[in-house]
């Protein structure tokens, strides 16, 4: 099926477990960064990793994935309450993704299909 997606998840509470199964239910390869505050590393995690997307978590949905377009120029979308809207941010060319607290194995599958869908349709 080609090369791996490559996922990184941050949770400002050190959670994303679900998250990460629902990546691996799908394709992708999970890079869950440990301890609190990891959503302040996905862009750190996303460079060492030559990662396809980071999901940062936490509060307002912001924090982590700002950081990673900041220090390192990646285009983010933040404050994202619903799979949905992840999905419309991935369309629309964005790599990294600012959810509110959301661990669910749903999120990190369809996520990662969306992904997948668009790496093979090159659709817009």
């Amino acid at each position: 099926m080609g090369e791996q997606i490559k996922v990184v998840i941050g949770d400002r509470l050190g959670k994303g477990q679900k998250v990460a199964k629902g990546v691996e239910a799908a394709g992708g390869i999970p890079i869950l960064i440990p301890g609190v505050a990891a959503d302040m590393k996905v862009g750190d995690f996303m460079k060492r990793e030559n990662a396809d997307l980071g999901i940062s978590f936490c509060g307002s949905g912001g924090a982590g994935a700002l950081t990673a377009k900041t220090k390192y120029g990646y285009d983010c979308e933040f404050g994202l309450r619903s799979i949905e809207a992840g999905i419309t941010a991935l369309q629309k060319g964005k790599r990294v993704l600012g959810f509110g607290f959301m661990d669910t194995e749903e999120l990190g599958r369809r996520i990662t299909e969306a992904y997948i869908q668009l790496r093979k349709g090159g659709a817009q």
